[in-house]
């Protein structure tokens, strides 16, 4: 399975997960075979703005079955739902901890992340 995740910096599995979906600059593209990081690959957001659907049209560009995030809205949401591509909000913590949490069905999301930071100002 290939698993998108939005991060801080280009540190690939050593950054942390980006708080904000859609203000991330990378994402790490990992593929997990049977409980393990088979590879992994950071890509770079390719546009500084973006609209509606292009960054869940980048992420399936790239091969993303599911994506790992902490906060995002409900239209992208929606976008990554009609496409096929599960979501899991709430994570947070260095991608390697996160991945290792999935792959063992200890993966720990916090069910109340929009009413943290600046959430309240998106749209959900």
């Amino acid at each position: 399975m290939r698993i998108a995740v939005p991060i801080k910096d280009d540190s690939g599995l050593e950054s942390e997960v980006c708080e904000h979906f859609g203000k991330a600059r990378y994402f790490v593209f990992v593929d997990l075979e049977d409980g393990e990081i088979k590879g992994s690959e950071v890509v770079q957001v390719p546009f500084e703005e973006h609209s509606p659907g292009d960054l869940p049209e980048f992420i399936k560009q790239h091969g993303g079955e599911m994506v790992l995030a902490y906060g995002m809205g409900r239209r992208a949401i929606a976008y990554f739902n009609a496409m096929g591509v599960q979501v899991i909000t709430g994570v947070s913590g260095k991608v390697r901890d996160v991945l290792e949490g999935l792959a063992k069905g200890t993966l720990k999301a916090d069910p109340d992340w929009r009413s943290k930071g600046d959430f309240g100002r998106h749209e959900f």
